[in-house]
């Protein structure tokens, strides 16, 4: 059974960082990808980031800069850093697995591993 384990979420003032931290049981990262989405209030779900097997790595536009994606296979551990955070990066934050090509997709179709979120909050 694949789970899937969030940290690292909270307030934060804007121009400030936060890193989150997904740590996975059931897989491992070294063989599948893995990656971020979040949901804003009364919005979808978003893609952010995503990072394959073999250390590809993906970013939303509106992150694209400030974020940064990684992971340690050792520890099957996957992490988001966020800096120069902004009011509009507030949302519930999910960690994924799944195929690398299901990124690509619009909707994150095909993801059936899910984290079960963590919030994170950028206000002064």
């Amino acid at each position: 059974q694949v789970q899937l384990v969030e940290s690292g979420g909270g307030l934060v003032q804007p121009g400030g960082s936060l890193r989150l931290s997904c740590a996975a049981s059931g897989t491992s990262f070294s063989i599948i990808a893995m990656g971020w989405y979040r949901q804003a209030p009364g919005k979808g779900r978003e893609l952010v980031a995503a990072i394959s097997s073999g250390g590809q790595a993906k970013y939303a536009d509106s992150v694209q800069g400030r974020f940064s994606i990684s992971k340690d296979n050792a520890k099957n551990t996957g992490y988001l850093q966020m800096n120069s955070l902004k009011p509009e990066d507030t949302g519930v934050y999910y960690c994924t697995a799944g195929r690398w090509d299901y990124y690509s997709r619009d909707q994150p179709i095909g993801l059936n591993y899910w984290g079960q979120g963590t919030q994170v909050t950028v206000s002064s």
